[in-house]
């Protein structure tokens, strides 16, 4: 994965992160009902969308997805100081890019990440996961459950 590639996962990824704070769904949620053809087209777009702020392009794919508020308010239930979303965005970025081999679609890596138990983990700020390490992070998404 070269630089430019990187740098568009990570906007997606913190844009996933804005959408499900802003919606207050899981991010599970989001890129469900975004589903792997606009994760794609998202990361075709990255390189021009990232020009824009998080709150027109999140507001265009909200508005054209019609995602409904959900009850997922991991930053209202947050005790501490809430990371941002793109602290949040890079944790995912560097999940996905550990866990991909060469010969992976990053769409799908993206898909089964944010689909997978990792995801309400590293959102539930009152816990420390969202700030391990990058190699916790890993080897807890490849055994499928948080180690202790």
């Amino acid at each position: 994965m070269n630089d430019t590639q990187k740098n568009d996962l990570f906007y997606v990824c913190s844009l996933i992160e804005f959408i499900g704070r802003k919606t207050k769904n899981r991010r599970s949620t989001i890129v469900e009902i975004l589903g792997k053809k606009e994760l794609k087209r998202q990361l075709e777009l990255a390189d021009v969308n990232h020009c824009l702020s998080f709150e027109q392009v999140s507001d265009e794919i909200i508005e054209y997805f019609n995602i409904k508020e959900g009850n997922f308010d991991s930053v209202g239930l947050c005790k501490y100081t809430v990371p941002s979303f793109q602290a949040i965005g890079k944790e995912y970025q560097r999940l996905i890019i550990d866990v991909s081999s060469e010969d992976d679609d990053t769409v799908d890596v993206l898909y089964e990440v944010f689909q997978s138990f990792i995801s309400d983990e590293i959102s539930d700020f009152n816990s420390s996961v969202y700030y391990s390490t990058p190699e916790y992070l890993k080897y807890s998404y490849l055994e499928g459950k948080l180690l202790a």
